[in-house]
């Protein structure tokens, strides 16, 4: 493969290859806590829901990344995909204990998604009016999304 184009995807696919492996974390415990269960242990029930809660928005997760980094800036969408990756952690290790734990997790998790469908959708319109009309926005779009990706870190 080209190395210009793997420059252009480095840092995707590293949050990539650490999403799957915090994936596989998720399982390991779940598989773990299923050895360990017993009538009256719920902690089974929790890890369960919440490894299928963070499994439930991984598919939305990976589409945001990928089309934020390949149609508008490579650097906030993995950054952005790094935060979420912490914030989604967050979320499971607070699941196990009492639910309001991992609130904090879920509502930043949704900002952080939320973040990454706006570099989506900037960068599919970009390019759409680029092909269309001839007019490109996009070094606008990444001067504006890098200076806000700073933004992601004030809770």
């Amino acid at each position: 493969m080209d190395m210009d184009v793997l420059d252009k995807v480095i840092f995707l696919g590293a949050v990539t290859v650490l999403s799957a492996l915090q994936n596989v974390f998720f399982a390991y415990t779940v598989q773990n806590e299923s050895v360990n269960q017993r009538p009256a242990n719920t902690a089974f029930g929790r890890v369960s829901v919440a490894s299928h809660n963070c499994i439930e928005v991984y598919p939305t997760f990976l589409a945001l990344l990928w089309t934020a980094g390949l149609f508008c800036s490579q650097a906030p969408a993995a950054f952005a995909g790094m935060l979420y990756l912490i914030v989604r952690h967050k979320y499971f290790v607070g699941y196990l204990g009492e639910s309001s734990q991992s609130l904090p997790g879920f509502f930043f998790g949704k900002r952080l998604i939320g973040f990454l469908f706006i570099l989506s959708t900037a960068g599919i319109v970009n390019y759409a009016t680029n092909y269309l009309f001839g007019i490109n926005f996009l070094f606008h779009i990444q001067t504006l999304t890098k200076a806000s990706a700073a933004l992601l870190l004030i809770p």
